[in-house]
Order: structure tokens, then C-alpha cells, then sequence
């Protein structure tokens, strides 16, 4: 099939008649798996889909560089304006309101109208500090906050597995203990939340998390064993073990201000940078189309 006809073909199956109004309109799409292709690039793909645009990373390796965020990111949000598309959210590395770029990434966002933003990871160096790592963090997340209600900004904890502080919803609440609820809330990623609790502890976190929930990220996964033991791989939406039968109602009834985040973590394949390209284009597609039948059913 030639690229423009399979551009349409996606764009076409990626829209259901029954989309639902409002969280549909909520998704846009991050731009991690498409690193290596220009803003153009993406915004073409982001309207082709038909989603609200990017979730743009704004850090290290990402499609702005946080450096360059105070002359780069007007220029990126004027292309993806070009195709009638905004951008709902960015993606940073910002871990601290001393970090040498969150001021300049910070301020262009505001200037630019995105008023919500994923912040970096503080790290457990050493699990067994956890209160004092907890209290270090959230001394930080004030400071943030700070800066936050200065630029009408709003960012997002992400509660991402492993080493991460707020890896577990219990960590992240008590770090935001006494922050501002208005400048920083929860990033709630289900995946993320069944690979630290599987069974039920996915679903008590969602639960928890919600007088604070800010926005949400869609990913999916499986658990596989190799030779350095047991360990996580992503894949598709629906071909993994998070569990979208109990997720979506209850995505469904959250109220929460901020937008949604469809991940492609795994990667979709291609040799030539048109064929990643069009395999992004097909893997979105795909995702897409899943995503949206489990918000409007």
C-alpha cells in the first residue's frame, strides 16, 4: 500500500462514529516513539489521527530541547497550530525549581498556553532512606509548586515503577502532603500501577489517587522471563495484562481536568525512516482505536 493511501486508510479506522465527547477529545499522543522525526513531521501524523496533538517531550532527547524551550517551543507549537492541532501537555525532566532549565522550559510553556506538564524523577538511592527521601522530595514539589501558581501551571506526579519516588500511589500522595493541590497533582498510569500491584493494588491506587488526579497515561504490558529473571515488555493496548475491563469504568468516572496520554512504548518496527514512520502511524492507529472504544462503551 502506498504511504498516503495507508495514511488515510489509518486516520479513517483510528475515529469510531461513537467517540466519547469528552474524554476522546482529552487524548493526545507522546512523542517518545517518534524521537528522530521533525515537529512537521509529527504534527502531520497527530492530524492525520485525529487527536488533539502532542504530548511533547521537553527534555533531554526529546523533540524540544529544554535549553532551547524559550525560542523552540513557539516554533513547535505554531507547526502543530498549522494542522489545527494544540498541545494539551508536555513532558519534562523537571525534579527541582533549581534544575538549570525548569525556569526557561517553564516559562516558555506558560507563555505558550500549555498549562499542564509531567514532571522528571526523583530517584530512591537508597530504599531504606524512604522518609528522608519523602521529605527531600517534597521540599522540592513546594518549590515547584512555587513557580507553578506564579505561571498558572499545573504538573503532574507520575507514579512510574521501580526506583522512582511516587512509584507506589501511597509514596506519591504523602509526598505531595501539604503541596498545593492546585499546582501539583497525580499522573495516573495504570500500567505503571499493575506492575507494582497486580492483583488489587492497581485498582486501591487508582481509587486513592483520584481527589488529586490530574491527568492519566495509557499504556499496556506483559511480564516475561529471560536470563536476568522476570521483566516487563510493552506492547499494544489490549495485548497486555492491564486490566481495561475495570480500568475504563473507572477512568470513566474520575473527574479529573488535564488531559490523556496515549503511550507507544514498544517499538512498531521499520527499517527506513518511511516505514517507521508509517508503522508509528499504524501502531497509533491501532492503539487509538482501542483506546477510544473503551472510553465511549
Amino acid at each position: 500500500m502506498r504511504r498516503r493511501d495507508f495514511l488515510g486508510a489509518a486516520a479513517a479506522a483510528a475515529v469510531p462514529a461513537a467517540a466519547a465527547p469528552d474524554m476522546g477529545s482529552r487524548i493526545c499522543l507522546f512523542t517518545d516513539h517518534v524521537a528522530g522525526f521533525s515537529n512537521l513531521e509529527v504534527a502531520r501524523m497527530l492530524k492525520d489521527l485525529g487527536v488533539t496533538g502532542p504530548d511533547l517531550t521537553v527534555r533531554k532527547g526529546g523533540l524540544v530541547s529544554p535549553a532551547q524551550a524559550a525560542t523552540e517551543l513557539p516554533k513547535a507549537l505554531a507547526t502543530y497550530r498549522e494542522q489545527g492541532l494544540t498541545i494539551p501537555m508536555i513532558t519534562t525532566g523537571i525534579t527541582s525549581a533549581g534544575d538549570p532549565d525548569t525556569e526557561v522550559v517553564l516559562e516558555a510553556a506558560a507563555k505558550a498556553g500549555i498549562r499542564y506538564y509531567k514532571l522528571g524523577y526523583n530517584r530512591y538511592a537508597d530504599v531504606a532512606k524512604w522518609q528522608e527521601t519523602i521529605a527531600a522530595t517534597r521540599v522540592k514539589m513546594k518549590e515547584i509548586a512555587k513557580l507553578n501558581r506564579r505561571l498558572n501551571l499545573r504538573a503532574g506526579m507520575h507514579n512510574h515503577a521501580g526506583d522512582s519516588v511516587g512509584c507506589c500511589v501511597w509514596d506519591n500522595l504523602e509526598v505531595l502532603q501539604g503541596v498545593d493541590d492546585a499546582a501539583i497533582g497525580m499522573y495516573f498510569d495504570p500500567a505503571q500501577a499493575t506492575i507494582e500491584g497486580g492483583k488489587m493494588g492497581w485498582n486501591l491506587s487508582f481509587r486513592r489517587a483520584m481527589p488529586r488526579l490530574l491527568m492519566i497515561a495509557f499504556k499496556d504490558f506483559i511480564w516475561e522471563k529471560g536470563e536476568k529473571g522476570w521483566r516487563t515488555r510493552w506492547t499494544p493496548l489490549g495485548e497486555g495484562i492491564v486490566n481495561w475491563r475495570e480500568v475504563f469504568p473507572l477512568v470513566k468516572s474520575a473527574v479529573f481536568p488535564g488531559p490523556i496520554s496515549m503511550h507507544i512504548e514498544y517499538d512498531p518496527g521499520g527499517k527506513t525512516k518511511t516505514e517507521r514512520y508509517d508503522r508509528a502511524m499504524e501502531a497509533a492507529a491501532r492503539d487509538l482505536r482501542f483506546l477510544r472504544a473503551g472510553l465511549s462503551s
